[in-house]
């Protein structure tokens, strides 16, 4: 996920949920989203969960939980919980990382943090997989080996790591903790966590936002390729209508398919400053590498708005700044996610229910990432094992609780169609869409006001989300110094 806010030092408030039930033991801490920046203060302690919730007194493994106390000297008994995506990512490095999204609403709740099993600090289930397996590079038979040699290193069993016993185990810490309902927020994966939490417990849940919509009855893999082509295929119609990038960049579509074209030969080795360490390099730069590259930079507007630049300077030779943001980009995500609770949770409820016979082959070999991803996720699941699945896991919510869906009209992978889809049995329920947003919409413009509100009053009114149309866009960049003034 995007570390793009500036951590600052928080001031503890007292907290009196967190002395209401002494089954959880907190003490003072610091959180962090990683090297470099500083860290959030908070109050950390640990939950002992069975590994098999079908076995209550077998092997056992640790929840790391934080509570980032409100600033109120009387919080609010209903904390506000956010749940990472991935799946596969930390949710106390994506809250330090996005913090100040959620400043209004600490004002009156404590944020309640818990690293999702196999995620983080909680039996995080990791291997020596990089990238290269989850963006197809490597053929069936390397996919297949690296595979069964990450599932032979992991330090429990991979079936009890999917979204079903999360949400227990979510259970588990409220009470612990001695919280009233929660105020549960997901954004990507976190999502369907979200969604189940409130079906699953129903008594527990006062709101639910819902960012970068996953609708439970949808498996996800056979969209990810068209949808990442409708994205870049917006990103050229934006540029073509917007009049400093057309004049700049009047052939970018043309020079995307040159690339694709040029590419497909074989890769190249590309001479470029490693974006983190500053050393000069030489990287392997071939149409996966392409591929990976404008998928990762599609999630974000801020690097949505380098692509008609950096596809024009890799058209005309120079695939350095291309190759760098490449690195850059998935060296974030593949240190983020925690792969074996990746491979847990996609292979026993994505996979498993995608109709193959169904798959629209013909848009995926036309789309730029073309089949070799949903490839790769087809092999990997032939040989991970399935996973614990609540028979109610992939029902539309039907929940009485308010809800409020926020979608970017340009997300890859989530747009806001599935929304509408996740909708279609809930009650209560405020669909945002924000324009020329990627993925994530939090943070975007009055969107930080605009959850306060909700999480406040439990609902909005009409008018309160349409500040949202204008919300800022990056422009495009024309050249490496940024957009025209």
């Amino acid at each position: 996920m995007p570390r793009h806010f500036a951590l600052c030092l928080l001031v503890l408030a007292a907290s009196p949920a967190l002395a209401a039930d002494g089954a959880i033991e907190l003490t003072d801490c610091r959180i962090t989203a990683g090297p470099g920046f500083p860290g959030i203060d908070a109050r950390c302690g640990t939950l002992a969960r069975p590994l098999d919730p079908g076995n209550p007194e077998g092997d056992s493994i640790e929840l790391s939980i934080a509570v980032v106390p409100a600033l109120s000297l009387e919080p609010a008994p209903d904390p506000f919980v956010p749940v990472a995506g991935g799946p596969g990512q930390s949710t106390v490095d994506f809250y330090a990382a996005w913090f100040g999204a959620f400043e209004r609403v600490r004002r009156h709740r404590d944020i309640l943090l818990v690293d999702q099993r196999g995620t983080g600090d909680s039996a995080r289930l990791t291997c020596d997989i990089d990238e290269d397996i989850v963006e197809g590079k490597y053929s069936t038979r390397q996919t297949l080996r690296v595979t069964r040699e990450c599932l032979d290193k992991l330090p429990h069993d991979p079936r009890f790591f999917t979204t079903s016993v999360a949400v227990a185990d979510l259970e588990a810490v409220r009470t612990g903790l001695g919280y009233g309902p929660l105020n549960i927020y997901g954004i990507s994966y976190g999502t369907r966590v979200a969604q189940h939490y409130a079906r699953r417990h129903p008594l527990s849940t006062r709101t639910v936002i819902l960012d970068g919509v996953v609708p439970p009855q949808l498996p996800l893999g056979p969209d990810i390729a068209i949808e990442s082509q409708r994205a870049i295929d917006s990103v050229f119609d934006r540029c073509e209508s917007e009049p400093d990038c057309s004049a700049r960049f009047p052939a970018v579509r043309d020079h995307f398919a040159l690339l694709r074209e040029r590419l497909a030969d074989g890769a190249l080795e590309v001479e470029m400053q490693n974006p983190v360490t500053g050393a000069l390099e030489s990287v392997e730069f071939g149409s996966e590498q392409f591929s990976a590259a404008v998928r990762l930079l599609l999630y974000n507007p801020r690097t949505i708005a380098l692509l008609p630049l950096l596809i024009d300077a890799a058209a005309s030779g120079n695939y350095a700044p291309l190759a760098a943001q490449f690195r850059l980009v998935a060296t974030t995500v593949a240190e983020s996610l925690a792969i074996g609770m990746h491979n847990a949770v996609v292979c026993t409820e994505d996979e498993p229910f995608i109709d193959w016979a169904a798959v629209d082959e013909a848009a995926i070999e036309k789309s730029y990432l073309g089949p070799l991803q949903l490839e790769a996720i087809r092999t990997m699941c032939s040989v991970w094992p399935a996973g614990v699945l609540d028979a109610d896991l992939r029902e539309p919510l039907a929940t009485a609780a308010p809800v409020l869906l926020l979608s970017g009209e340009a997300d890859p992978i989530t747009p806001p169609a599935y929304a509408q889809l996740a909708a279609v049995d809930l009650n209560k329920a405020w669909l945002v869409t924000g324009r020329n947003q990627g993925h994530g919409l939090a943070a975007v413009g009055c969107m930080p006001r605009v959850i306060s509100k909700f999480i406040a009053e439990a609902g909005l009114e009409d008018g309160d989300t349409s500040c949202i149309d204008d919300a800022f866009a990056m422009p495009f960049f024309v050249n490496f110094t940024g957009p025209m003034p």
